[in-house]
């Protein structure tokens, strides 16, 4: 009878074991990575292995998810629960998932080539691919690839898919922001007027987040090593009262903002197999609007996509065993990614 119950307990625990994945940290060093204002192209990985990956040998597509502004790689550590979840309830199959670690001393890449900050699309799109099918037993071509992320993340992804759909298949963008120069956003907010004012980063009062985006949108589309205190031009500044616009900065944000960059990048677009946007509607104007003309810029030049406004603000019902992610993302890539 000991025996039995032994044997009982040590198969139900295998069976436990067997449902769960495990996140795995790993790093990688990047050459695209290195530059001369202190940006570390060491980074920081953390994959999520599905249940079962270690006593088999099956390969398995693999989902990049990317983070947003402020964030890093642990917010893997706030969701791997919901992806055993969904394995489990069968909304996906088998897959891996990896999340890179992007923050830079500026809060966050925004997932672009800077020509002093680093080439944060290339060690995205290019080395942090390599380096996961080098590493770990994935489906090595882009029908099995696929790209997600939230707010910096879901701009990241929609701007990485269009540029390289010889990399990745399909895209999910969640509250994508960046889109265009709109709300506070744009130079008839306050935004522009109270970051004139500032000198350094510590001048920055917690209270003003836009005023951290928008350096980070300069050093990331606009960079300037020659230009003190924060090494970045802007397109639209303050002199007293007036407004100031410098175009040519402005083009360079527009080349890197989804909503300019649909003409230039439209047979990469149509070689997607599948894109997906959605937002919360509370999530603030700046999103609801961007996302919105994302959308019907999409539909005008007869790109198909699915577009979704869900009630919710910006971070609410993301991460959650019945948010987004589980029941909407990754039955999304079910559909479309090939195991």
């Amino acid at each position: 009878m000991k025996k039995i119950l032994l044997l009982l307990v040590f198969v139900s625990t295998t069976l436990f074991a067997q449902n769960k994945g495990r996140v795995v940290l790993d790093s990688l060093y990047s050459k695209v990575l290195e530059n001369k204002m202190g940006e570390s192209p060491k980074r920081a990985v953390a994959v999520y292995l599905p249940p079962n990956y270690d006593s088999t040998k099956q390969s398995y597509p693999v989902i990049y998810f990317l983070h947003g502004f402020f964030g890093d790689h642990t917010v893997l550590n706030e969701f791997s629960e919901v992806l055993d979840h969904a394995i489990e309830q069968k909304k996906i199959k088998p897959f891996i998932l990896v999340v890179s670690d992007q923050k830079t001393s500026y809060f966050g890449s925004f997932y672009s080539n800077s020509k002093d900050f680093g080439r944060w699309e290339d060690f995205t799109a290019f080395d942090l691919v390599s380096y996961m099918d080098t590493n770990y037993r994935t489906i090595k071509n882009a029908s099995s690839r696929g790209i997600t992320g939230h707010s910096m993340g879901g701009y990241g992804a929609l701007k990485i898919a269009m540029r390289h759909p010889d990399v990745f298949s399909s895209v999910y963008a969640i509250s994508p922001g960046a889109l265009d120069v709109v709300r506070e956003y744009g130079p008839n907010s306050d935004t522009f007027k109270v970051l004139s004012t500032y000198n350094s980063y510590e001048d920055i009062k917690p209270s003003h987040y836009f005023s951290l985006v928008m350096l980070a949108f300069a050093k990331s589309w606009s960079s300037n090593a020659n230009r003190p205190p924060f090494y970045c031009d802007m397109p639209f500044e303050y002199q007293g009262d007036e407004l100031i616009v410098h175009k040519e900065i402005l083009e360079k944000w527009q080349k890197n903002m989804p909503v300019y960059m649909l003409e230039d990048n439209l047979e990469n677009l149509q070689k997607l197999t599948a894109i997906k946007m959605d937002w919360g509607r509370n999530a603030g104007l700046r999103f609801t609007q961007q996302c919105e003309m994302f959308s019907q810029r999409l539909e005008n030049l007869g790109i198909k996509h699915f577009a979704e406004e869900y009630i919710g603000t910006h971070t609410s019902g993301i991460y959650t065993m019945d948010g987004r992610i589980p029941n909407s993302v990754l039955p999304f890539f079910n559909d479309y990614l090939k195991f």
